[in-house]
């Protein structure tokens, strides 16, 4: 059977851009790989990924792809799509592959290196969660943690190996850390099992660190957290996280923050809130009361016959995030209270005092006129 045009395979037109050849190439990799087809429709879906893969190496050559382009089928070397180029036939479609078996088979994606050496992989993030308070949250501060760490064996001074011995050669992957699989009809590479990828083995390990190189300690980092940082922001310290292997670098430790409750303010954004009670003389008789900031003490005047739930925003007064050119403000939410435990005097003065407004009809009480005739309404 003749073969099918390279470009009507992967899809495209002639003379498709090489980033359009390498997209449509990894999309019917995706689609057609064994792997993701089994059953009644592995062999045509086997057919069709060979297919996309010759046809991604001819046109992913650029010497390849002119003398197709010009010339068709006969311009090009019939044999080189058969596997020229490895031992297994990947040839110049290594880099395109490389993504999708990262995708398929959920690659390590810290790995790097590569060709016969052993493999280098980057060290694990760590988390640390650090609580702090609200005050510490608004201003700022710097302080200091510790945090778990690795340090250079002293006995075998990071060989692993018992101090007189040394590491040998892996004799499963010959020091190159990697050995190939067979998955289907091509080769898959990966990290050595028996030595896991340094291309070395201990037959003698250090008793000081179990052949590791390395022992755990503890060591205090210096922290600055800036002022107007919030719930949940994270902090990232460079390079302190787990090392790498084979000389890999190390991850990074993220420093998680967590503010305590506060007894007085809840912070929304960069806005706090609090709860002002006012005893129910002054909110009926109005005048000046004091309220709590982060900064100190201020003063608000309230108007007579403030209402219980009435909010007075102080500008300014409220915390200023990391991320903002001005601070927030506070809201002072009154709580109007009700005074308990009276005296026999208090209870006879309260109840003239509502004898009297209960003369004054609805001029003192508007409120509960409204809600009364709400009522009614009701009930009609």
């Amino acid at each position: 059977m003749a073969k099918r045009d390279f470009y009507e395979v992967l899809g495209l037109t002639k003379g498709a851009a090489d980033e359009d050849i390498k997209k449509a190439y990894r999309k019917l990799a995706m689609k057609y790989h064994p792997d993701r087809n089994q059953g009644d429709k592995a062999k045509e879906a086997e057919e069709k990924f060979k297919e996309a893969k010759e046809a991604y190496e001819m046109l992913s050559d650029p010497k390849k792809k002119a003398a197709y382009d010009q010339y068709g089928h006969a311009g090009v070397d019939p044999n080189i799509g058969a596997g020229r180029g490895g031992p297994e036939g990947f040839g110049g479609f290594a880099d395109a592959f490389g993504d999708i078996f990262g995708d398929i088979f959920g690659q390590q994606g810290g790995r790097r290196g590569g060709g016969g050496g052993p493999q280098v992989y980057r060290g694990s993030d760590l988390s640390y969660a650090m609580e702090i308070s609200l005050e510490e949250a608004a201003a700022g501060k710097d302080t200091q943690i510790r945090i778990p760490a690795w340090d250079e064996c002293g006995i075998c001074h990071g060989s692993g190996a018992k101090p007189g011995t040394s590491a040998k050669t892996c004799p499963t992957c010959n020091g190159s850390g990697t050995v190939h699989m067979r998955q289907g009809f091509f080769s898959v590479q990966q990290s050595c099992p028996h030595c896991q990828g340094t291309g070395k083995v201990i037959p003698d390990p250090c008793t000081a660190c179990n052949g590791q190189g390395r022992v755990k300690k503890t060591k205090t980092l210096e922290v600055k957290i800036p002022a107007g940082i919030n719930e949940g922001m994270r902090i990232r310290s460079a390079g302190n996280g787990e090392p790498g292997t084979n000389g890999g670098p190390a991850g990074d430790l993220y420093i998680e923050i967590r503010i305590k409750q506060h007894d007085i303010f809840e912070r929304d954004g960069d806005d706090l809130h609090c709860s002002v009670p006012v005893p129910l003389t002054s909110a009926a008789l109005g005048g000046n009361i004091e309220v709590p900031t982060l900064g100190g003490k201020a003063e608000i005047e309230i108007p007579e016959g403030t209402q219980h739930g009435k909010t007075f925003r102080l500008r300014g007064k409220g915390i200023k995030g990391i991320r903002s050119s001005y601070p927030g403000d506070l809201y002072c939410h009154i709580n109007v209270e009700t005074p308990v435990k009276l005296t026999e005097h208090q209870r006879k003065l309260l109840k003239e005092l509502d004898e009297s407004f209960r003369k004054g009809g609805e001029k003192h009480s508007p409120n509960s006129k409204s809600w009364t005739d709400r009522v009614k309404n009701i009930f009609k």
